[in-house]
């Protein structure tokens, strides 16, 4: 087969035709239209990019088709693209999972669905994310704990939250080590850590770039450290500019170091020239600021490593 011909083929065979033929069956109550859980015996596959990929949650392996193929068969690719043709045509007999209908007064909210989630704790997977490959301060991370603005994620991630100007959890910053996004249906606002009075507000585009530049100055006095979650919604915007025009206030773009930190200084510049407010642009040395903070850690293992062998 040419490459037109494979890739013809990934589109008239899904996963769930694979599984189901290996006697995987769907688990409805744990899947989601996004994210379908299956399950046989004591192995676990959950289906992605509706139908087309996959990943196995108790391992390291993932793909499309042809690589569930060779994972649950143990055969090599030309092998495995022979069985999935000769599935052309076959529809899994399971219906679909479906999302349970339920009014909307029964759905809950994004700040209920945030206070299930536990915080994180000295030794959790979103601590050791943080922590070890973040190279976040402990201390930092504690901060943020204590102002109720930090959730355990799922595998290993961390929320980050956005709230409304009465205070109520709107919406989070998913990061973790496989991906980065925002909550579904949640609305950005801002992420904050430091003093809510602060004068001095230092704007980034994401809730872990904000601890950052907080680690790095040490949490200074009247400063607020703010995250816009890598966007400009009329909600941030609205938010933003309530808190700059408090009196004595300082904006300062502290965004990326490239092309899109740019553009988010000019819109900062304008809305304090806007609001009548001072402000500053504070760029990164290196792309962002937890970039920079782990640069600067690293050198510094580096300086001790070669401090103690001279000694």
């Amino acid at each position: 087969m040419n490459r037109e011909e494979i890739n013809a083929l990934k589109e008239k065979v899904g996963c769930p035709a694979i599984l189901e033929t290996a006697g995987f069956a769907i688990d409805v109550k744990e899947s989601t239209r996004r994210a379908m859980k299956y399950r046989r015996g004591s192995e676990i596959i959950i289906v992605t990019h509706e139908g087309r990929g996959w990943f196995d949650p108790l391992g390291e392996a993932k793909g499309d088709v042809f690589t569930l193929v060779e994972h649950l068969d143990h055969v090599n690719f030309v092998e495995g693209l022979e069985r999935v043709a000769r599935l052309v045509g076959l529809a899994p007999s399971l219906p679909e999972w479906q999302r349970p209908k339920r009014s909307l007064a029964a759905s809950p909210t994004m700040s209920e669905q945030w206070k299930l989630r536990r915080q994180p704790w000295q030794g959790s997977a979103t601590w050791r994310y943080l922590v070890r490959e973040r190279k976040l301060p402990p201390q930092i991370v504690r901060s943020v704990i204590m102002q109720d603005n930090l959730r355990e994620g799922p595998r290993g991630s961390m929320w980050a939250a956005h709230r409304d100007e009465s205070g109520s959890v709107v919406g989070w910053e998913a990061r973790g080590p496989e991906w980065r996004g925002f909550s579904t249906g949640g609305a950005k606002v801002l992420f904050a850590l430091g003093h809510s009075d602060g004068c001095r507000l230092c704007v980034t585009e994401a809730a872990i770039d904000a601890m950052s530049l907080a680690a790095m100055e040490g949490v200074r006095e009247s400063t607020l450290y703010l995250s816009t979650g890598g966007g400009w919604s009329p909600t941030t915007h609205q938010a933003l500019r309530a808190l700059a025009g408090r009196p004595n206030t300082t904006l300062v773009a502290a965004t990326d170091a490239n092309d899109q930190g740019d553009a988010f200084a000019c819109r900062l510049r304008d809305l304090a020239e806007d609001v009548g407010c001072d402000w500053q642009r504070l760029r990164p040395p290196i792309t962002d600021w937890n970039e920079t903070l782990r640069h600067h850690h690293n050198v510094g293992r580096r300086d001790r490593v070669t401090a103690a062998a001279r000694a």
